[in-house]
This record gives C-alpha cells, sequence and structure tokens, in this order.
C-alpha cells in the first residue's frame, strides 16, 4: 500500500505566501501575540487584507522560549482584568479554534517562605477574589495535599508557611498554540510570511504609511508592533522611544519521567517554579538574568541558583537529569505592566513590554490589540495601559504583585 506524503510543514497548515505591495493592516511578530491579533481583527472586525511579518520563522522567538504558565491571579485590578480575560479565553479556544494545543488546569500554587510572603498571599488572595478570580490561601498542610511531593518540613532554610492557589491556572503546548492561530488567521486570509525582517518605516509626516523589509517595501494603512524584547529597537526606527529594557529569561528542562508532579508551583522566597510537562519532562525557569541584551540564552549561575532551589523544594528531584536550556528576550517596563495602544506616531500601534507574562496574556493581548488597531480607541482591559501612565504618573505597578516571575 502506498501513502501520499504530507507537505513539507508547515504548507499543511498555513500558506506561506510572497508579500504583497500593500495591506490595510501589517503587524510586526509572526509569536503568539502578533497570531493572536490578526486572528481577532480577522474574526471580530472583518479584517483580513493583513500581513503578520516575521524575521526568522513563526512563533520561533519567545512563544517557543517560555515555560506555558497560564494564570490570572495577579493584585491590581487592571492586571487582573486582562489577565482573568485571558483566561475564560483560554478556556474556549481549544474547541473555538477546533484544535487541542493540551490547555492543562492543573492549578497553580505560589508559595510563602516568610510573614512578608504570607501577608502579601493572603491580600492577593482577597484582591483576587473581589475581581472574580478563583484563589485560595493554603495552610503548610493543605498545600502538602495539593502536591504531596513538594517538601512542607520545619526543617528547610526556608520552611513553606503556606500558599495561595488558583485551581483554573494551568499550562498549554506553546508552539501548537501558535500552529492553532496560524491556521484559522490564514484560513480567514491573512498573509504569515516568515523570513521577513522590518528594518525601518515608511512615513508621510509623524504617519506611519508602511514598512521597509529585507523583502522589499509594504505600505500599510496601520501597522501593530508585536515583537516582544525587540520592540524598543523598532520603535527608535519609528522615531519615538519605549521605556523598555530587555532582559534575558532562561529555563530548561529535565529528561523524561513518569507522572509526578500535579500542579505548577512556584516559589519567590528561594526562587524558582517547577511544572511537568505533557511528556513527562520536568520544567523549570526563575527570574531573568540581571544584565540588558538581545541574547537568546542565560547565564551560568542562574541555572544553578535555580537548581539548588528547585532540590530544596523537591528532594526526589535530586537525581534528575538537565536535558536542555533555553533563553528569551523579555521586554520589561518600569512598573512591570505591558503597553498596549497608540504611539506618537499616527497609526502605529505597539503591543509590549509584558515581562514574564506574555504567554498567559496570549489571547487577551491580541483581543485587545486587534480592537485598539481596527478602531484607534483602546479596548476597556487595555485603556489603564496606554503609555502615557508614565507621564501622568497612573502607573500599574506588579513588581512582585503576582509573587514570581511568570
Amino acid at each position: 500500500m502506498t501513502t501520499t506524503p504530507l507537505p513539507e510543514h508547515p504548507d499543511w497548515l498555513w500558506r506561506n505566501p510572497e508579500p504583497r505591495s500593500s495591506y490595510d493592516v501589517v503587524i510586526v511578530g509572526a509569536g503568539g501575540h502578533g497570531l493572536a491579533t490578526a486572528y481577532y481583527l480577522a474574526k471580530h472586525h472583518g479584517i483580513t487584507n493583513v500581513a503578520v511579518l516575521e524575521k526568522g520563522w513563526l512563533a520561533g522567538g519567545n512563544m517557543a522560549r517560555n515555560t506555558t504558565i497560564i494564570r490570572s491571579n495577579y493584585l491590581w485590578d487592571a492586571s487582573a482584568a486582562i489577565y482573568e480575560r485571558a483566561l475564560k479565553l483560554w478556556e474556549q479556544l481549544p474547541a473555538e479554534l477546533d484544535y487541542d494545543f493540551l490547555f492543562s488546569q492543573r492549578g497553580v500554587l505560589n508559595l510563602a517562605h516568610t510573614l512578608q510572603d504570607v501577608r502579601e498571599g493572603v491580600r492577593r488572595v482577597n484582591a483576587n477574589r473581589l475581581n472574580g478570580v478563583d484563589a485560595e490561601w493554603l495552610e503548610p498542610d493543605e498545600v502538602a495535599k495539593v502536591c504531596p511531593i513538594l517538601n512542607v518540613s520545619a526543617n528547610t532554610r526556608y520552611p513553606v508557611l503556606g500558599g495561595t492557589y488558583q485551581p483554573r491556572a494551568g499550562i498549554a503546548k506553546h508552539d501548537h498554540v501558535a500552529w492553532a492561530l496560524a491556521r484559522r488567521a490564514d484560513d480567514m486570509g491573512v498573509d504569515l510570511i516568515q523570513g521577513c525582517e522590518v528594518t525601518g518605516f515608511l512615513k508621510d509626516g509623524d504617519r506611519v504609511v508602511g514598512v521597509e523589509t529585507n523583502r522589499g517595501r509594504i505600505r500599510a494603512g496601520r501597522v501593530g508592533l508585536a515583537a516582544a524584547g525587540h520592540s524598543s529597537v523598532l520603535a527608535e526606527r519609528a522615531g519615538f522611544r519605549l521605556p523598555v529594557q530587555s532582559h534575558p529569561l532562561q529555563a530548561l528542562v529535565s529528561e523524561l519521567h513518569e507522572p509526578v508532579h500535579p500542579t505548577v508551583v512556584m516559589s519567590n522566597h528561594v526562587h524558582v517554579y517547577v511544572s511537568q510537562a505533557h511528556k513527562g519532562e520536568l520544567v523549570m525557569g526563575a527570574g531573568v538574568d540581571a544584565y540588558n541584551g538581545y541574547g537568546q540564552r542565560g547565564s551560568f549561575h542562574v541555572i544553578e541558583q535555580q537548581m539548588a532551589a528547585a532540590v530544596e523544594l523537591f528532594p526526589v528531584f535530586a537525581r534528575a537529569h538537565v536535558l536542555r536550556t533555553w533563553g528569551g528576550i523579555v521586554d520589561v517596563t518600569p512598573d512591570a505592566s505591558p503597553v498596549i495602544g497608540t504611539t506618537p506616531i499616527e497609526n502605529l500601534y505597539v503591543n509590549c513590554g509584558w515581562g514574564t507574562g506574555g504567554f498567559k496574556a496570549t489571547p487577551a493581548a491580541g483581543l485587545t490589540f486587534a480592537h485598539t488597531i481596527a478602531t484607534g480607541e483602546p479596548h476597556p482591559l487595555n485603556a489603564p495601559f496606554a503609555l502615557d501612565r508614565f507621564t501622568t504618573g497612573a502607573l500599574v505597578d506588579e513588581h512582585g504583585a503576582a509573587a514570581v516571575a511568570h
């Protein structure tokens, strides 16, 4: 029996077209946020003459370089609102996109190791409940029931004094999420153009009218930047500055193990977060490297510190072997909250500054950014995250409010 081989990837999921000379909207960056924006532009606003430009390969940036954690238990009203909307969208997207991207609501547990951790955790649980976010405060014995392999002994260097728990939180398979969004956007006529780097902007006075790329000029009615760590570089090419610093953020996985870790555990004090992927590898990470840079790699001392923290919390993992490490480029604003909205340049919009929270926000970021591009006005969910908050002082300070990076 003979079988017909599948076309080479990615043609069986989406087209790989040549760029046209003009589009109604050009999105710079084919990561999760760029793809979600294109999807919602087509789905909710009927705008399908859209190109998503990616200098590398589709979803090859931070979308493929994160630890896939999804949660909405942020402290401030504005943050909780946009992340909770994202979580509700995550819950319906597998059916909506007709693609099982392995969204697993296994819960996220944020540990407290000091009295200050306890006070902040209880405060956040109460704030979450007021905002309609599922959140619980767990005592140490309850923490042990949620995650039996966690060391809650009082004899450790930093004993577990309790933790916050969001049962609806979880993980998803990041590359499958990107492929699902790309397939649906492509079905609706969006051009996904890989290997197309934006090198500059076409301007008419203070108005953007297109982009310069390594594959020629592309005119556009509106341009949206969704390039994460490189957003500040693109903004300078357009003629304005973003209050963004880019840092490496690294993570790692172990070799495959039998399923032993039932949830996602995050600890800010010993600084590590650990989950177990669907295939069985342990996924671990910590905070950003302190220096600024665009290298997709991290420093060895960060790996060493997060391994020490992981073994302290999970002695059962002491003999696990690291299989590989990787790094992404995170864009951090002064208040650790994103920028989504207009810019000083007419017809140019920006979605950046998500720091370590970009993946979990993917559907809500796309939904609100698409609304802003389509209408020229912010969606109620992204209105608090306008660029001008850094001059008005209306900051949304999420530094440490959610207990740990990611």
